[in-house]
């Protein structure tokens, strides 16, 4: 469970990273300071800056900016990738259209997600291999007809799609890893999360704008400065990259005060999801946080979500209901059910 706490910690993960694939990873003295870091920080936090995660800097200023480039295109240029259901609800979503408990979102955004395909084709494509695997028929049915789609990618700026997709790759890649030491944090094998949790993870990216506030010149604050209201994330893992000079991203304790993700340049901010936290029965916290840009300033934020296998059947593992006295604290939930109900809610089409 979350606690009082007042900052947000930070993890090296780099001793986790070079020992990720040994099978006895665990048994070396610096990966075992990593996984007690992590355990710490999803029990009290549930939220924590990671360094020396391997991504270039420069990448992570690229996708940024390639954000920033996109969302500074005329109005009717961004329509022409406009979200829709018929688009599996990827695309560009004007600000305002996203809503959060019943109240708009003053920001923009493009949504990417990982390909499925329409139920009658039957394949799956990742974006991160670019290639298609074979699957039975059916093999989502009508649970995942309303993501069925291909992203929508901006003709501009020109390189968009590719570099996004590298970053895609390399993101997928970090979150496997934390989330092997999160296993064994949770008294599990490296690989307790992968399998029919998490063998085949679905994926989530999202290129957010928030417009700063325009007050220096006389105008009126906007009757709603909230730029995403106050929420949990659906998946297992999400990594933030946020502009680095525009403090934004807060993240609420047990005592309902707002805690500051302050930017910290080549770091991500890293939380935990809903599936995690039902996944230690409870004992990892998927935190409630927000984003309210008081800046001038236009701010621009890659946010990354690591899910489960889209079909994953999620309940409490037996290993952490044996640290609970065999108490099941959750129900059973389907991931594809669970990120269907909040899109078929969060869009305002």
């Amino acid at each position: 469970m979350a606690t009082d706490f007042k900052s947000i910690p930070m993890i090296d993960v780099a001793p986790l990273l070079a020992k990720s694939d040994d099978p006895k990873m665990a048994q070396d003295p610096d990966v075992s300071s990593v996984v007690r870091k992590l355990d710490q920080a999803c029990r009290e936090t549930g939220f924590f800056y990671v360094k020396g995660h391997g991504i270039p800097d420069s990448l992570l200023k690229e996708v940024k900016e390639l954000t920033r480039k996109f969302f500074e295109l005329p109005y009717e240029e961004k329509l022409k990738i406009k979200m829709t259901p018929a688009t599996g609800y990827r695309g560009y979503q004007r600000l305002g259209e996203n809503v959060t408990k019943g109240t708009p979102d003053m920001h923009e955004a493009i949504d990417l997600s990982k390909w499925l395909a329409k139920v009658q084709v039957n394949r799956l494509k990742s974006a991160l291999a670019k290639c298609y695997r074979e699957m039975k028929p059916g093999v989502y049915g009508a649970l995942g007809q309303p993501m069925e789609g291909s992203n929508k990618w901006p003709a501009n700026p020109s390189n968009f799609n590719q570099r996004m997709e590298e970053y895609v790759s390399l993101c997928t890649d970090l979150c496997r890893k934390i989330l092997r030491g999160i296993a064994v944090a949770l008294g599990g094998s490296v690989d307790e999360l992968e399998g029919k949790i998490a063998g085949d993870p679905f994926w989530v990216m999202r290129l957010i704008g928030y417009p700063g506030v325009h007050n220096a010149n006389g105008k009126d604050m906007p009757e709603n400065d909230i730029g995403c209201g106050a929420h949990t994330d659906y998946g297992l893992l999400t990594l933030v990259n946020q502009d680095d000079d525009i403090p934004a991203l807060q993240v609420r304790n047990v005592s309902g005060e707002w805690v500051w993700a302050v930017p910290i340049p080549g770091t991500f901010v890293c939380n935990i999801g809903d599936m995690l936290k039902i996944l230690s029965n409870g004992l990892y916290e998927s935190t409630l946080h927000r984003v309210i840009n008081s800046s001038p300033k236009y701010r621009v934020c890659v946010a990354f979500f690591y899910e489960t296998n889209f079909d994953a059947a999620i309940e409490p593992l037996d290993i952490c209901k044996q640290n609970s006295d065999g108490t099941k604290n959750f129900e059973r939930a389907v991931y594809g059910e669970h990120l269907v109900s909040k899109v078929l809610t969060n869009f305002v089409m």
